[in-house]
């Protein structure tokens, strides 16, 4: 990292990167036509992203580029060409989310630094250390850590620490979110996320409404700013300081860096003495956007009612402005409509209309025996160019000041001149299209330098895959499958024990009481089966510690395997030096045959496929080593957030509650107390009954069944169904009551 403490600023737009850079960024992060998180931003084409590689390095700043979405194989193939231009250009970063796509540009990019993105919900150490070790320079923090699970990182880990300090919050940990691709095929995943957490919903329970009327947007956060938190942010580790924003519009930018570049230039030089905040800076910031006021995030709570914005989901500025055209108006809206638009034209004059200017220096010799010199300087920069001796004055001699006048021209150039001295003869001439032209090569020189650094040779093109060396082996169908039930209650065991089909039950963690644990193994082992424990959605401090408590409970449980969900179980495992099977749960994504390939090096024994495929995808990527969910609530978002705490309800057990949307669909919130989130899943069951000829087709290792709120009859009578139509080749066609097929058919863009 160049600076020492980075302000990393969005840009969704040219217009964005100039008013970043000028209101003092250290570094700015956008995306290309391709591979981005933000698929409906006004993205950077080919031309435009060199030109801004260029435009950032000529100020100082630092350019990452997000490639931060999941990729398909044939993208995934494309990858190499795409990024081509960009890192002969001088790219500084990518921001990475997809771990095929981080392998390959391990591979083929060595020398590029790559930054774990948000979305690859990097929750302590364990995580940090584990991609520190595949090669990451730097992790961007899942954004509902704490300032003391922050400073543990950085105690424990020695790598680049990115956090949010400022903007929108999802409600779902990053990374973790289905809802908008399962309700309506936009995924967040793929750059196109609907935003369904900012729509209005009733909370009920046992059919009773729990939410007011006009409370209800349960699901929306407050956007967050942590301006008065920078000195604590910053003594957790916190090396680069992330602004969210490439949705939104230059002048936010440029508003929002410029206070931050305030009180960040502050601190680095006062360090806490006389530490304040000016309300008046609380307030710009608040005109600029809020949803309802601020949070400061998850930084010192862990959730509570206090960060949502139960009455309105948007910019409080669109509602006074519609309020400010009823009839007769309303003077105080009025004068806030004006203040805001006010500080929009300020900031757009300041810092997207007028260009940048950096401070130099320049030195410039004069004599009639040699050739008369300019030396210009920036930082460690120095440029000379050489021009035509003096001349000895036939009359007059050329004033001083009117060739240091002439030479401060620099008129288009980004430079103007801090220092401008003259040495050398006094009483000489030179010609004014000398002095031009000599100042117009220095800073052409100049500019050509800045702009330029960072670039890398000539990217060799034989060194990018092509699609036929990337080819699934695939493998011949056997007969039958492998069935795995996942039971979120322990106690319905004897369900899945009747079955003689059934070869793998594994329990929740979230419901089983530990001390069970090797009476259900053994139950198993006698009907034949392996038995394992599913470890939580998220494995944060708390969990660690919990697990740590009973780690040699479950060593001597005889479990025959794990189902992983993130990055810190498999830290978890490794610390422990517990060497047991792991299968990796959909929500590790393993996109592509590359992403397989990366965890089968780690000596993962299978993972599962992704929900967001479809069946051509999912045959493409090859599925021989994979175990596929065939029947189950999908989980659509694990939620740091507490319902039941946004509710003022929480009595610290689990609960099911229904979240209603506006076509009164009804979602089941689980509330796992034990590790302290909310889990929000599908209002109907994916089924893939009658598809076994797509099944087939892609010839999973392992089909998995995974009952989270049916009974006891329930979980009986459809695990028939599915043994007959599997197994034995005949049975239903569909599931009794409404299903949904999931990405099966569809996919997602």
């Amino acid at each position: 990292m160049r600076h020492k403490t980075e302000l990393l600023a969005p840009a969704g737009s040219y217009d964005s990167l100039k008013a970043a850079v000028g209101a003092g960024a250290d570094a700015v992060y956008l995306g290309g036509t391709r591979f981005g998180a933000r698929a409906y931003a006004d993205n950077f084409g080919e031309k435009e992203l060199c030109d801004a590689i260029g435009y950032a390095h000529l100020h100082g700043c630092d350019l990452y580029l997000t490639v931060n979405t999941l990729l398909k194989d044939h993208e995934l193939e494309e990858l190499g060409a795409y990024l081509k231009p960009y890192y002969e250009s001088g790219l500084d970063a990518v921001i990475v989310q997809d771990f095929g796509a981080f392998s390959y540009i391990r591979e083929y990019f060595p020398d590029l630094p790559i930054h774990a993105s948000t979305q690859m919900t990097v929750l302590g150490a364990g995580g940090a250390a584990f991609l520190k070790e595949q090669g990451a320079t730097r992790i961007v923090t899942a954004r509902e850590l704490s300032l003391e699970e922050i400073r543990r990182i950085h105690a424990s880990v020695d790598i680049e620490i990115e956090s949010f300090i400022h903007g929108a919050l999802c409600y779902c940990y990053s990374g973790q979110c289905l809802f908008s691709s399962i309700l309506g095929g936009r995924s967040g995943n793929r750059g196109r996320c609907a935003q369904p957490c900012r729509l209005p919903y009733r909370v009920k329970a046992d059919g009773k409404v729990l939410n007011r009327k006009e409370e209800a947007y349960l699901l929306s956060p407050k956007d967050m700013c942590t301006v008065e938190l920078l000195p604590e942010i910053l003594k957790a580790g916190v090396g680069s300081l992330k602004i969210e924003g490439r949705m939104k519009r230059p002048e936010y930018t440029a508003g929002v860096v410029r206070i931050y570049r305030k009180y960040l230039d502050y601190y680095l030089e006062h360090g806490s003495d006389g530490w304040q905040v000016d309300k008046k800076d609380l307030d710009e910031l608040q005109r600029l956007y809020n949803r309802g006021g601020f949070s400061k995030g998850y930084y010192k709570i862990r959730n509570g009612r206090e960060l949502m914005s139960l009455t309105r989901p948007g910019h409080f500025e669109g509602v006074r402005e519609k309020g400010a055209h009823k009839a007769g108006g309303n003077r105080q809206e009025l004068l806030e409509k004006q203040a805001y638009e006010g500080l929009l034209s300020e900031l757009r004059r300041q810092y997207v209309d007028t260009e940048k200017k950096e401070k130099i220096k320049g030195s410039f010799r004069i004599s009639t025996e040699f050739p008369t010199e300019f030396l210009v300087t920036y930082k460690e920069i120095a440029i000379t160019v050489s021009g035509e001796p003096a001349q000895i004055p036939e009359n007059r001699p050329m004033d001083s000041e009117a060739v240091l006048k002439q030479l401060r021209k620099t008129g288009d150039s980004p430079f103007c001149f801090e220092e401008l001295e003259l040495e050398g003869e006094k009483e000489v001439f030179l010609p004014v299209r000398q002095l031009n032209a000599m100042r117009r090569e220095a800073l052409e020189k100049l500019e050509e330098e800045l702009r330029t650094r960072g670039r890398r040779k000539s990217f060799r093109e034989e060194l990018i895959p092509k699609e036929e060396q990337m080819k699934s082996s695939g493998r011949e169908k056997t007969a039958g499958y492998e069935i795995h039930v996942q039971l979120e209650q322990p106690e319905f065991i004897a369900e899945a024990l009747d079955i003689p089909e059934v070869s793998r039950i594994s329990v929740s963690g979230g419901q089983a009481d530990f001390r069970q644990l090797k009476a259900y193994a053994d139950a198993c082992h006698k009907a034949g089966k392996t038995f394992g424990l599913v470890l939580p959605a998220i494995f944060r401090t708390s969990e660690q510690r919990y697990f740590k408590e009973r780690l040699d409970l479950l060593k001597d449980a005889g479990l025959d395997m794990l189902v992983v969900k993130n990055l810190e179980e498999l830290a978890f495992l490794k610390e422990a030096a517990w060497d047991i099977p792991v299968i990796l749960d959909h929500n590790l994504y393993t996109f592509n045959r590359r992403a397989c390939g990366f965890w089968k090096e780690q000596g993962i024994l299978m993972d599962t496929l992704p929900l967001e495929l479809n069946v051509q995808e999912l045959r493409r990527r090859g599925c021989e080593d994979s175990e596929m969910l065939v029947y189950g609530y999908l989980p659509l978002m694990v939620t740091a957030n507490c319902l039941h705490k946004t509710m003022k309800a929480c009595r610290k057990q689990r609960e099911i509650w229904m979240l209603a949307d506006r076509y009164k669909k009804e979602f089941p919130i689980a509330s796992e107390c034990r590790w302290c989130y909310n889990v929000i899943y599908n209002c109907e069951p994916l089924s893939l009954l009658g598809n076994q000829r797509e099944v087939e087709s892609i010839s999973p290792k392992s089909l998995r069944l995974c009952f989270v709120m049916e009974d006891k009859k329930q979980i009986k009578r459809i695990l028939k169904q599915y043994v007959e139509v599997f197994c034995h080749k005949g049975g239903p066609e569909a599931l009794e009551g409404p299903f949904t097929r999931g990405h099966l058919k569809r996919g997602v863009e």
